[in-house]
């Protein structure tokens, strides 16, 4: 794979993004409500521990908004220009154009998404009171580096959504299918995974590997990450019960990315014929 190609259409994407202004909206809304949320939180207990507790559910849930935004229209998009077309005169491979239009339109994402958050941070650590008596008083207590681990998780949460969507803008064959594969992409990522571990709970089909299971989907290989190797190690008593094994949790990320873009790059365009 060669890096040119994939940087020339990584640079389209970015110009893309920063010209559309619906999609600069959203990112503002997004910065809004998470630094809202952490301006909410300035000068409460519990400190870092505590305001990543309060952000965790709304990035978990906003982040594959942010993903729709970005990447529903691009490969289809691209197609209705007639923009594959011409590419395909070109020499680029499949997986050169997905690399790039994946790049240019994630990297953003994950900008606006861990510039929003750190700003959060910033406004909620102002006038914080001392850190409370439930916390470690050891170096991994409330630290700045509870709270940054939460930032780097979210990001590769990020780039995951943003994968999904790709995958559904290249098996879309109509602007319709783009916009309703991508919203089915944000459900699945967003709840319906979780609601299929919560069934399989109850109905006690999953019992004790319920914390590796929960790695599987992305939403919840996030929390997982989040919850033990963030929050967790900062607590100085514990239940003693993982809420998730972060080796399932970080595969099931990566996984999930790479079965996505793979999906995009078959879906994208036939091998032309020569």
């Amino acid at each position: 794979m060669r890096v040119r190609p994939v940087s020339v259409v990584a640079g389209r994407e970015v110009r893309t993004l920063l010209r559309n202004r619906a999609l600069l909206a959203v990112a503002a809304a997004f910065t809004v409500v998470v630094v809202g949320l952490g301006g909410a939180s300035m000068g409460s207990p519990g400190g870092y521990v505590s305001l990543t507790y309060d952000l965790l559910l709304p990035v978990e849930l906003l982040v594959p908004v942010v993903a729709f935004a970005v990447g529903f229209q691009s490969i289809r998009g691209d197609e209705e220009r007639g923009t594959l077309s011409i590419l395909r005169t070109y020499s680029v491979s499949r997986a050169e154009y997905v690399l790039g239009v994946f790049l240019g339109r994630a990297l953003p994402a994950f900008v606006t998404v861990v510039a929003a958050l750190g700003a959060a941070g910033v406004v909620a650590s102002l006038g914080a009171p001392e850190t409370s008596s439930f916390l470690a008083t050891h170096s991994a207590g409330d630290t700045p580096l509870v709270y940054g681990r939460f930032v780097l998780f979210a990001g590769w949460y990020t780039l995951a959504a943003v994968a999904f969507v790709l995958a559904t803008s290249a098996l879309a064959r109509t602007n319709r299918e783009a916009l309703a594969t991508a919203v089915g992409a944000v459900v699945v990522v967003a709840f319906v995974t979780d609601l299929v571990l919560v069934a399989l709970l109850t109905a006690g089909i999953v019992g004790d590997g319920i914390g590796a299971l929960a790695g599987v989907a992305p939403a919840s290989a996030f929390r997982g990450l989040v919850l033990e190797l963030a929050i967790r190690p900062a607590l100085a008593m514990t239940s003693g019960v993982a809420t998730a094994n972060p080796v399932v949790s970080a595969f099931g990320l990566v996984f999930w990315t790479a079965a996505a873009l793979t999906v995009a790059a078959v879906a994208v365009w036939r091998p032309v014929e020569r």
